[in-house]
């Protein structure tokens, strides 16, 4: 058996064994076979919880070459083993779990035709120079900057010395080292979304060699407390000295940037652009922008499409509305108006997203 295969034999053993799956460690636990998806490998597993019992279906991957870094998809539907249908089901879970992050922890819903289904939490991802989590370096800025312990030993079933899991008021913090790149080239993609620092933000993504994956899982707490939590767990990350930038709502931000921003929260103000990207586009049919980010806190996204106006006055439109929405749980309805003065009325219209996914918000202005 190669490393890989011990190392992802092991991963599969502790996750299963979580509470929330089996509970306990598995009765047996065998590698049944191998598939490449996405340039990545994955280990088909199958397993039993006794030794009487069925075998199960499992999977654990994706593997970048002989790296023991993984991508974080370790999944099982608790069906039956069949080696007839065995990838195929573990195909779909791949599939099941990059949807799930691609969507930031849910499907889009919605309620009296503007809000969406509070997701469960926020996720990024800090870019790496090296396929190494500085978790020391970590816990100390967490503690300096924040006043957060991260424990060194969370008791926790899924830690180990390249993920951290930990409880911070009630919410739940994973930090997973994935000794590979963004799959799929999203991060050098969305890097040209930056205007701001476009080139710099695509060079950071074009050089990470590998990714910690960070999530804060809100639970019962209300989603800006999941995001403040967020940010200053982003921020302790960016201050390694192998951060690179983070790939977080549908951009990179470079660490000075994004630690900047978090720092507002030392003087009571909202990391706002740490949590909501807002895009820009100018064509001859105008000035177009839209959110990313709103989704997270139960709010479907804004678009501004081919405005008159001037680029940084729809940049300031899009901040304050975003902010307005946010912080003081404001409700937008598709049909009505919204305007700074008595006399501004600008049209709502809740419909298919141009330059986001699903419905979006758009505001005539």
């Amino acid at each position: 058996m190669t490393e890989q295969e011990k190392y992802a034999t092991a991963v599969m053993g502790e996750w299963l064994s979580h509470p929330q799956e089996l509970g306990t460690k598995p009765a047996k636990l065998e590698i049944a076979g191998t598939f490449e998806l996405h340039g990545l490998r994955y280990y088909i597993f199958r397993f039993k919880k006794s030794v009487f019992s069925s075998w199960k279906v499992a999977v654990c991957g994706g593997y970048e070459g002989e790296g023991l870094g993984h991508c974080g998809h370790v999944y099982s539907e608790m069906e039956a083993y069949d080696p007839a249908t065995a990838q195929e089901k573990c195909v779909a879970m791949v599939e099941k779990i990059r949807q799930y992050w691609s969507d930031q922890a849910g499907q889009q819903g919605k309620d009296d035709g503007n809000e969406t289904q509070n997701k469960s939490g926020f996720v990024g991802f800090v870019l790496l120079s090296t396929p190494e989590f500085q978790a020391e370096a970590f816990r100390k800025t967490l503690r300096a900057d924040w006043g957060i312990e991260c424990p060194k030993e969370s008791g926790h079933p899924d830690s180990d010395d390249n993920t951290i899991v930990f409880e911070e008021e009630g919410m739940l913090v994973t930090i997973g080292l994935m000794e590979a790149k963004v799959p799929d080239g999203e991060a050098e993609y969305w890097a040209n979304s930056n205007y701001l620092t476009r080139e710099a933000s695509l060079a950071a993504a074009q050089a990470h060699v590998a990714h910690l994956l960070v999530a804060v899982i809100r639970r019962d707490s209300a989603p800006i407390d999941a995001g403040k939590l967020f940010v200053k767990i982003a921020a302790a990350c960016l201050k390694t000295s192998n951060a690179l930038g983070i790939y977080t709502c549908g951009t990179v931000w470079l660490p000075e940037n994004y630690i900047q921003t978090a720092m507002v929260m030392k003087a009571g103000e909202f990391p706002m652009m740490d949590l909501v990207f807002v895009g820009l586009y100018r064509d001859e049919k105008g000035v177009s922008s839209w959110t990313n980010g709103l989704r997270s806190f139960g709010k479907v996204e804004l678009e501004v499409i081919g405005s008159r106006q001037s680029p940084s006055d729809v940049l300031e439109l899009m901040y304050n509305i975003s902010s307005y929405l946010i912080q003081q749980g404001a409700v937008l309805r598709s049909g009505e108006t919204l305007g700074y003065t008595a006399e501004q009325k600008l049209p709502l219209t809740l419909s298919e997203g141009i330059y986001v996914n699903g419905e979006s918000m758009k505001i005539g202005f």
